[in-house]
């Protein structure tokens, strides 16, 4: 059995009198880059927070290496990374001296990774915090969140500042880190492209609740689109067991199905006299119609 890193159940929290997670359940094994996905004020952010600790739980359990969120240990702090998403770093420190500094806090700090890093992604070493670009200080952020190579790396928008070079070099160094396989990434963005690159699973918030949680190649194998081209006009009663949504058109219907199988496309084949037409969706796609936004 895979060893669980990340186990969260029935985790709920509010600000006032608005439930924001209601009811979570996410268990994250060893050696698994999750994307974690959803609409805006979906509750991601809020969901790393109080992974982290950083906020009360209402309600629920979190752990995380198998500590208590609420009360992690300093050997367990000491396995993490975190880049949030506003980078808060000393603004009169040059960035050499943030990253020595920051090492100080580490038990098994790379220091030649940490350097590498810099130079990869361009940092000026000798520049102040303070004069750095937004996608300056993300990169510097990153290279400190990598650099201890943690058990349990946790990116909330980590490159959303970033230009399309320094994007490509962050998931090449993110790639390495977990084909190592004993590293841990919960990793949130809207950038769907970046995690068809790195991710092996997708976690969907949706209402305050992980509405779907899988391996990525399984998720990209069940939903699809149907193309139905019918020699008649579809009865008004047309319908597609486990339609996230169709639209028809006279003799021809397009059907999002969560769960497609060979049997169900030669049924609608069989009964309605039509050619049917399987069609992938990249990962943006498969979100939206989950959904319901396509």
């Amino acid at each position: 059995m895979d060893e669980i890193i990340v186990d969260v159940r029935q985790l709920k929290k509010s600000f006032g009198t608005k439930r924001v997670l209601d009811g979570v359940d996410l268990q994250i094994p060893r050696g698994a880059v999750v994307g974690l996905m959803g609409m805006n004020g979906s509750g991601k952010s809020t969901l790393i927070k109080c992974l982290l600790g950083l906020l009360d739980i209402d309600g629920g359990d979190a752990r995380l290496l198998g500590c208590d969120a609420r009360q992690l240990s300093p050997e367990v702090k000491n396995k993490l990374g975190y880049v949030p998403q506003v980078v808060y770093l000393y603004a009169w420190m040059k960035v050499r001296h943030v990253i020595g500094y920051t090492s100080s806090f580490y038990d098994h700090w790379v220091a030649a990774w940490a350097s590498e890093l810099a130079t990869r992604w361009r940092l000026p070493l000798d520049t102040r915090v303070q004069a750095l670009s937004t996608g300056q200080l993300q990169t510097l952020a990153l290279v400190l969140a990598l650099a201890p190579r943690p058990e349990l790396l946790v990116l909330d928008e980590p490159v959303a500042s970033l230009d399309p070079v320094a994007r490509r070099e962050f998931l090449k160094s993110l790639l390495e880190l977990a084909g190592e396989g004993s590293h841990t990434t919960l990793f949130s963005t809207h950038i769907s492209s970046d995690l068809e690159r790195v991710a092996t699973h997708v976690a969907i918030l949706r209402e305050g609740r992980i509405a779907h949680f899988s391996e990525l190649d399984d998720l990209k194998d069940s939903v699809k689109r149907l193309r139905v081209r019918s020699r008649e006009p579809l009865p008004a009663g047309f319908a597609v067991a486990g339609a996230l949504r169709t639209v028809i058109e006279g003799s021809n219907a397009l059907v999002a199905v969560s769960e497609v199988s060979p049997e169900l496309v030669e049924s609608l084949a069989d009964r309605y006299q039509a050619d049917v037409r399987v069609e992938d969706l990249n990962l943006e796609e498969i979100f939206m119609e989950l959904n319901g936004h396509a």
